[in-house]
């Protein structure tokens, strides 16, 4: 969507003078942190040199490029007078194909779910479990050699535990019953993922954000930035830091199957098992293919992060679907997030569409079915 030409335009002037100059003294603080990252770069740089932190994809030699792919997904709750329109959606989107690869998707391939829900307090956090299983189904059973998600690892088991406390209590919904319904699937789609048994096969998490400092907790860095900030000014292109062991959490992790139905959590227990386990087997590193690109934290389990055969086309994989300066991340990344994002601007105009439906077929006052289906606001997120 373009930029609002006149963002200040329903704000009071006075409003408006007052954030600017409190703008300006977050831009102060910012340069002064700025500053002594600059005055600092070549000390902790030596730093990660002397400890053997830092290695040249030419280490890793040049294996043949992978076909790589990446999902993405997202949700909207449309809050309507009468009730609540639901949607999810998730989309797997091919890389740049290597020269001489002759496989190709004609497009992308996608999931989608849409409902009409009665008001609930739970339907957004159901429903996000819900568009997050779709994406993982839709990685598991993606035929690239490489293949990317938009979010770090362990994202699925904190938004399907919320979703294992709600969905069981709320079967009136039916994002809930279709979660519950699809719940065996999406976690052993989770596990695959996680454990990645095929060597010709490697899954990666790309968080764009992440408050974890694995490395600055190591090298004992202040804590005012993380490790991709720190490491976007400290590495060369064609630098990555060594795997290491993904920052533990405060609790152990775990899988609420409590609520479940009995048969499906006897079903479920030894999933969710080899899901913690692998989770407490997750590696992570930072890479910086070009000059041009921020270092890209990547994600992943212990087979691929250990073993230089496998860490290998993830590299290469990375560095060719970076081919670009006006994408500050992999293309099929950019394309999975551009494409699933626009499901939020598109709701305005399902309820249109469905609001045409109601009209045509209702006997009664026509204005009815226009306060019924009037939108009051959207909640999204992906």
């Amino acid at each position: 969507m373009p930029d609002d030409p006149r963002p200040f335009a329903d704000l009071p002037a006075g409003l408006v003078e007052e954030v600017l100059d409190q703008t300006t003294a977050v831009g102060d603080m910012l340069l002064a942190s700025f500053r002594h990252l600059q005055d600092t770069r070549a000390a902790r740089r030596q730093e990660l040199v002397l400890s053997g932190m830092i290695r040249h994809e030419s280490s890793l030699g040049y294996p043949p490029l992978p076909t790589t792919c990446a999902t993405d997904g997202s949700y909207a709750v449309e809050r309507l007078l009468s009730s609540d329109l639901a949607a999810a959606a998730a989309v797997a989107v091919e890389g740049l194909t290597p020269p001489s690869e002759k496989r190709h998707w004609d497009e992308p391939r996608h999931s989608t779910f849409i409902v009409a829900e009665s008001h609930n307090a739970d339907t957004a956090t159901v429903l996000r479990a819900v568009m997050l299983g779709r994406e993982l189904l839709l990685a598991s059973r993606a035929p690239h050699d490489l293949v990317m998600l938009d979010m770090t690892f362990t994202l699925p088991i904190i938004y399907f535990n919320q979703a294992l406390n709600q969905a069981p209590n709320s079967r009136g919904l039916r994002c809930a019953q279709e979660f519950l319904h699809c719940c065996q699937d999406y976690l052993e789609a989770y596990r695959d993922l996680l454990r990645a048994e095929r060597s010709d096969k490697n899954y990666i998490g790309l968080p764009k954000y992440s408050t974890r400092r694995e490395l600055g907790q190591l090298l004992d860095w202040p804590g005012e930035q993380d490790d991709r900030s720190f490491l976007t000014h400290l590495l060369e292109p064609g630098e990555f830091t060594k795997p290491v062991p993904l920052e533990k959490p405060d609790q152990a992790w775990h899988f609420n199957l409590g609520q479940l139905p009995s048969e499906l959590r006897a079903h479920s227990e030894q999933v969710a098992k080899d899901i913690v386990a692998s989770l407490d087997g997750l590696y992570v590193f930072h890479y910086k293919p070009h000059p041009w690109l921020p270092a890209i934290r990547v994600e992943a389990g212990f087979p691929s992060a250990t073993n230089d055969h496998r860490l290998a086309p993830i590299i290469q994989g990375l560095k060719h679907q970076c081919a670009t300066a006006g994408m500050l991340e992999p293309y099929p990344i950019w394309l999975a997030d551009r494409t699933v994002k626009a499901l939020a601007r598109a709701m305005p105009t399902f309820r249109q569409v469905a609001t045409q439906r109601i009209s045509e077929q209702y006997d009664g006052d026509i204005g009815d079915v226009f306060f019924a289906m009037h939108g009051y606001r959207t909640e999204s997120g992906g």
